[in-house]
């Protein structure tokens, strides 16, 4: 059995033909492979902004107007989309599931979400 595994291994060629360009040929031992993305931070770390005028664009002063589009409504218990609003507890929700658990919190929860968007409302 052993002979067989050993005679099928020397059979095997050491690349595949089917693929243009193997790795360890594209690319041999302790070469770079290929570019290298560099985050918004090492952009940031690697200029000199205090050479630059203070009225030329950057990375750091960019300053743009109020976006012109409303801002989405999420559902305060899964964080989708939410085009529902219940008007009891003021909590957005996003299916009927998140709406039967909404009804069924405790006030002083409703309050907790309602502080975390910070649109705390006393509940009657």
């Amino acid at each position: 059995m052993e002979r067989e595994v050993l005679e099928a291994e020397l059979v095997l060629p050491t690349h595949m033909k089917f693929k243009k360009i193997q790795m360890y040929d594209k690319y041999p031992k302790g070469q770079a492979r290929g570019r290298h993305w560099k985050h918004l931070k090492q952009i940031i770390q690697a200029e000199n902004y205090e050479n630059y005028p203070p009225q030329l664009p950057t990375y750091v002063n960019i300053e743009t107007p109020p976006s012109m589009h409303p801002g989405k409504k999420i559902c305060d218990i899964t964080g989708f989309e939410a085009p529902y609003f219940d008007p009891r507890t003021k909590l957005r929700y996003a299916n009927t599931e998140v709406f039967k658990a909404i009804r069924s919190l405790p006030n002083d929860y409703v309050q907790r979400y309602l502080a975390l968007r910070n649109a705390a409302v006393v509940l009657r």
